[in-house]
């Protein structure tokens, strides 16, 4: 009979940490199971340097989406980011989408500055104004070899 009760609780706490190990790992890869509260938008960068499928989206600081596919559009020679952007965040067409350097290590995520006076942009809409990434190494690489002129 302690043998049962034994097996019965090891059991258990297998079943358990299997539930949080799948829990988590739903959570920490942002997968919906119960259906779809993201919307989808797009932008067309000169660059998208740095910028990764997955990096986040923030607009006024908070993040309010991730970026789902990088593409390019040959036709235009630019490339093109689909934004899965959380159900409830208004963008309108005059937001301006800009690649920022998250920290010092260099990872990129894409800021928006949500506009106010044009129409919500609904799913499937492109934000026109972009900004693409600052290139922070070829502006050290020019002070570094002296093409940087001072101001006098």
């Amino acid at each position: 009979m302690k043998k049962y009760s034994l097996e019965t609780t090891v059991g258990i706490f297998l079943v358990i940490g299997l539930l949080l190990l799948g829990y988590m790992t739903v959570k920490l890869g942002h997968v919906s199971l119960w259906g779809n509260d993201t919307y989808s938008l797009f932008a067309r960068f000169t660059s998208v340097t740095g910028l990764r499928a997955g990096s986040p989206v923030y607009m006024l600081g908070i993040e309010v989406g991730r970026v789902e596919r990088l593409a390019m559009d040959q036709k235009e020679q630019r490339a093109v980011v689909e934004l899965r952007i959380r159900k409830g965040v208004t963008i309108y067409d005059d937001a301006i989408a800009s690649i920022k350097m998250e920290g010092l290590i260099g990872d990129q995520h894409l800021s928006i500055d949500p506009g106010g006076g044009g129409a919500p942009l609904a799913d499937g809409g492109t934000i026109t104004e972009t900004q693409p990434p600052l290139d922070i190494t070829g502006i050290i690489g020019k002070y570094a070899f002296g093409e940087v002129k001072k101001a006098q």
